[in-house]
């Protein structure tokens, strides 16, 4: 499977509900961890975006399992059609979604209100919400890790 394939796919199935601007979103997340500048991300993947999206227990859609139960949701059952291969094109092209920002997180909270830090450690702080997800942008705490 090509990478392009691939992200798009990852793109059908973390955000195919939440509509163009919901998958141009987590697409601007996923490059933005391609991009980013320190920490973590870079030090793991290396700016590759294959390295991004196969990076252990970042996308639930990466998971064959998810607390201990068979993930149905998987890049592997979700084939991708034309309008998640035309938004992987297009962040694959440098563009980004200005509602996602620097964000290098998002989740569905299943609830009304995001919290205000994200991932559990507080590197990241609450930048938006884009329909059923939180995004988070980087806290110097993140450089740390």
């Amino acid at each position: 499977m090509t990478t392009r394939e691939l992200f798009a796919r990852l793109l059908k199935c973390e955000a195919g509900g939440e509509g163009e601007d919901g998958m141009k979103a987590v697409a601007t997340v996923i490059m933005n961890r391609v991009n980013v500048s320190g920490g973590q991300y870079l030090r793991e993947n290396q700016g590759s975006l294959r390295n991004v999206i196969q990076q252990p227990g970042e996308f639930t859609c990466m998971m064959s399992d998810v607390y201990g139960e068979p993930n149905p949701q998987t890049v592997w059952s979700n084939p991708p059609e034309d309008i998640h291969y035309h938004i992987a094109d297009w962040a694959l092209s440098g563009n980004k979604l200005s509602g996602a920002g620097e964000c290098l997180w998002y989740y569905n909270p299943f609830a009304p209100d995001c919290a205000s830090y994200f991932p559990r450690n507080g590197s990241g702080v609450i930048f938006n919400r884009i329909n059923q997800h939180c995004f988070y942008n980087p806290t110097s705490l993140y450089y740390q890790t």
